[in-house]
């Protein structure tokens, strides 16, 4: 895909939650673009409207404003099970909490996607090998998520979203659960991971996480404020 045909294209997106009468702009007009390949952060304090983003951008949630196209497809014409299909097939998440299932395996809770997918027993165990071997997680693959670090928690977490072959990972403050060691050492993976072609959208607070990314989009109170890149030497 070139700049003319963006993988992710939201326009004019807003957001609004309605609580007790009160209605909270959680996004305000954003207008985003993410090429194929691209790796962009997007970083800001808490409460700014990051994690709802990347909700929007997971197919999670709706805009209650604007449009979002996903690889060519307009977003909001898509039915429950086609945005379904879609986050199952074509984005890969990886959170803050890992989110790992903990009387699975280590190689059950990369697996479980596919099983869900319908991918056939032998490419299962092809894909969850290599998906652990790239991660340098494969020697721990008989291991319950209560048994491993935080650091490997996540490299697992990495490695459930490899496994699918997505298109796009998306992830939301990969390193808030990790002391500085761990978290770049998950950092230096995920750059491995674009530099090999991967297309990644990281939500973070931390200024040192959001360098790694080619391109930060900045927001403040749901707006986009400013957008650097990483060769300005501004990020």
């Amino acid at each position: 895909m070139n700049a003319n045909n963006p993988l992710i294209q939201l326009h004019d997106v807003t957001k609004v939650f309605l609580t007790e009468e009160i209605e909270t702009h959680a996004l305000s007009r954003i207008h985003l673009k993410i090429n194929q390949g691209e790796y962009v952060s997007i970083a800001g304090p808490s409460g700014c409207g990051k994690s709802t983003m990347l909700s929007i951008l997971g197919l999670l949630d709706s805009p209650t404003k604007g449009s979002y196209t996903f690889n060519g497809r307009t977003v909001e014409s898509l039915s429950h099970s086609q945005r379904a299909r879609i986050r199952n097939r074509e984005i890969g998440f990886i959170f803050q909490s890992f989110n790992l299932i903990g009387d699975l395996s280590v190689f059950e809770n990369v697996e479980l996607p596919l099983t869900y997918r319908g991918i056939r027993l032998s490419e299962r165990r092809d894909r969850v090998g290599q998906a652990l071997e790239r991660v340098e997680m494969e020697h721990r693959s008989k291991h319950l998520p209560g048994q491993l670090s935080g650091g490997q928690q996540q490299r697992v977490a990495v490695a459930r979203a490899l496994a699918g072959r997505p298109l796009v990972l998306l992830a939301d403050e990969p390193t808030g659960n990790l002391d500085s060691r761990n978290g770049q050492a998950v950092m230096e993976l995920l750059d491995d991971l674009h530099q090999e072609g991967a297309t990644i959208c990281m939500v973070t607070h931390d200024p040192r996480y959001s360098r790694h990314a080619e391109r930060t989009v900045n927001l403040f109170d749901g707006r986009v404020v400013d957008e650097q890149l990483a060769k300005d030497g501004q990020v």
